[in-house]
């Protein structure tokens, strides 16, 4: 089962979260995320357990409960929604040379 995890401390590594939920079983993968550019935790991640009972067992237990000094979140994963694209790299049309926006003087509008 794909376990999510958030409002993780930013101090929290991989293995940290590993040992965490190996108490309550096997763990195939833990894994914080972090962004792209800064290498920095995003507060969030993902531990995979092969077995199902061992899975809702940590995430009854783990749910609401302080780790590093921060009070958790713990459910089982749903699938990442697909979330459409546009060549822009996010922000849509924010205007520019001859969009009919802003500018100075009289010109025409679209």
């Amino acid at each position: 089962m794909n376990i999510y995890v958030s409002n993780l401390s930013f101090k929290v590594s991989d293995e940290d979260l590993r040992q965490v939920f190996e108490e309550y079983g096997e763990v195939s993968s833990a894994k914080v995320i972090t962004d792209r550019e800064t290498g920095r935790s995003r507060g969030f991640g993902f531990v995979e357990m092969p077995d199902q009972a061992a899975s809702l067992k940590a995430i009854e237990e783990l749910n609401q409960a302080e780790y590093d000094g921060k009070v958790i979140t713990v459910n089982e994963a749903r699938p990442k929604e697909e979330r459409p694209r546009n060549n822009f790299g996010g922000g849509g049309n924010r205007g520019g040379y001859n969009s009919g926006r802003g500018g100075s003087g009289g010109g025409k509008r679209w």
